[in-house]
């Protein structure tokens, strides 16, 4: 009796040490999680619960590109013997601990499986120094190459782009040759100066057959609800015209990503705190109320955004499909994986012109920006939008900070939310649309003027330009600002 009583224990102690995996794609899940577009009656379509579980699970390991002068020996002979090997076991996974590594390995090693490419002259060129060295490609500290990954499949090595770290994983500066990466945190690597796309040839999978590249790259950013949507242009640029505004949308800490615009980029946003924060996205387009709404969240951006926005279609509904999709295990172990980031060591002190300058950030600033979590959690209205009725979440306010993105893109929604300003001393761009590249020239009122250079994001062909909105700040004196900044720095 005894020893019947110990198993029935012991089997409801291992049952209770696995998790209940949420079911990524709900129909109920979809109920009030997205906002309306902006001056429309529908937000964005989805997929339904069949047509995305009807999708191919994709779950294999990936492994670093290495500099040709960096490679181990061996190495690629390694990964043409080693077949392909799960990147998420989930019968082996029996603590939270457990899952949150394995949440690590698929934030790390995913790659955007639209781009894989088998090509062997492309690959050859990816492992040739005079290539490496022609192009300019500069490895990371660790000797890798940012971006990409070979990805080993029952069809041999392929090369393809990174997913979540491609976007999401910052290299922090340290003595040759160090540096270190937070993970979570916006890239700050220019994209690699590769001959060749991964780009539309991923699109193209979404896409109908027979699209050319700039039908693929007008359908990823066209917005058909707005009179002369200026993204009309794109159907008859050139490859480098495009080339261009790509490669200035693009790296830095800046995303034109499907659902967006190369004319109106914005920032990479940084997860860590994510856990705490109420929408995603600068434009608020999804509500965050748990963890089954970032699996969710992240299932979309990977391969199931919709093509679809109430009456209009960017696609043909016959072509309407998910071209493949990650388990739910997967997802749940990425979501935890987020949630448990922390912000890297800080390295600024908090001295006496810190201590000053947190009573100039609790006069002005604390209102919108309210500890501990320095952000209200709430939206603000973008220039010209007069939303209907009143909301919690909403403060009727406007920043006066350039509207476009939140106006005239597929992820406009009149709003923009409040961001937090912890770690905005490792977080790089600034604003919404990266336009500014430092606190000092965020503080600088020469931005207001028409002569002002950013060293953050400027359209192609513009160097001089103001950078207007969000004016609080400016008119502090000199040494006011200075130890406002030093203050933020600290967060």
């Amino acid at each position: 009796m005894g020893l019947r009583i110990y198993l029935s224990m012991l089997v409801a102690s291992l049952l209770a040490a696995q998790p209940r995996v949420p079911r990524a794609w709900d129909e109920q899940g979809f109920v009030g999680w997205q906002l309306p577009i902006v001056g429309q009656k529908f937000t964005t379509g989805h997929f339904t619960e069949e047509e995305y579980y009807g999708a191919p699970v994709e779950n294999v390991r990936t492994y670093p590109v290495y500099a040709p002068d960096r490679e181990p020996k061996g190495y690629w002979d390694f990964l043409n013997s080693i077949g392909p090997k799960p990147l998420v076991e989930p019968g082996k996974l029996k603590t939270e601990r457990d899952w949150i590594e394995a949440g690590r390995r698929v934030f790390e090693e995913l790659d955007f499986v639209a781009s894989r490419r088998y090509d062997t002259e492309l690959i050859r060129k990816l492992r040739s120094r005079a290539y490496v060295a022609e192009r300019s490609i500069e490895p990371l500290p660790d000797g890798t190459m940012p971006y990409i990954r070979w990805v080993v499949t029952q069809k041999g090595v392929a090369i393809a782009l990174r997913e979540c770290a491609g976007c999401h994983l910052r290299w922090a500066p340290g003595p040759a040759p160090g540096g270190k990466p937070y993970h979570g945190a916006p890239e700050n690597m220019p994209f690699p100066n590769f001959d060749f796309s991964f780009v539309d040839l991923g699109a193209g999978v979404y896409l109908p057959q027979g699209d050319d590249a700039p039908a693929i790259r007008w359908r990823s950013h066209s917005v058909p609800w707005i009179p002369n949507d200026i993204h009309a242009r794109i159907k008859t640029m050139t490859n480098q015209e495009w080339g261009a505004w790509d490669d200035a949308s693009n790296g830095m800490g800046m995303a034109a990503r499907w659902d967006g615009s190369i004319y109106y980029p914005t920032k990479i946003p940084d997860l860590i705190g994510i856990k705490d924060r109420k929408f995603f996205d600068h434009t608020a387009t999804h509500r965050h109320r748990g963890i089954e709404d970032l699996m969710r969240y992240a299932a979309q951006v990977m391969s199931a955004d919709s093509p679809h926005f109430g009456p209009y279609d960017i696609v043909p509904r016959t072509g309407r499909r998910v071209p493949y999709r990650l388990s739910d295990e997967a997802l749940y172990a990425l979501a935890l994986y987020i949630y448990s980031l922390e912000p890297p060591p800080n390295p600024n002190r908090f001295d006496t012109a810190a201590a000053a300058g947190q009573k100039i950030f609790t006069v002005n600033c604390a209102r919108c920006h309210t500890p501990p979590l320095y952000t209200n959690n709430k939206l603000t209205l973008a220039r010209g939008f007069l939303p209907d009725g009143s909301s919690p979440d909403v403060m009727p306010v406007s920043v006066g900070t350039d509207p476009a993105g939140a106006m005239l893109t597929r992820k406009g929604t009149g709003y923009y939310k409040v961001p937090s300003l912890k770690g905005v001393w490792y977080r790089g761009r600034l604003l919404h649309d990266g336009s500014l590249a430092s606190l000092e020239e965020f503080f600088n009122p020469a931005r207001l003027r028409p002569d002002f250079e950013p060293a953050g994001w400027n359209p192609v062909g513009v160097k001089r330009r103001a950078v207007v909105g969000h004016e609080f700040g400016l008119k502090l004196s000199v040494q006011e600002r200075a130890q406002l900044i030093a203050f933020l720095k600290t967060l």
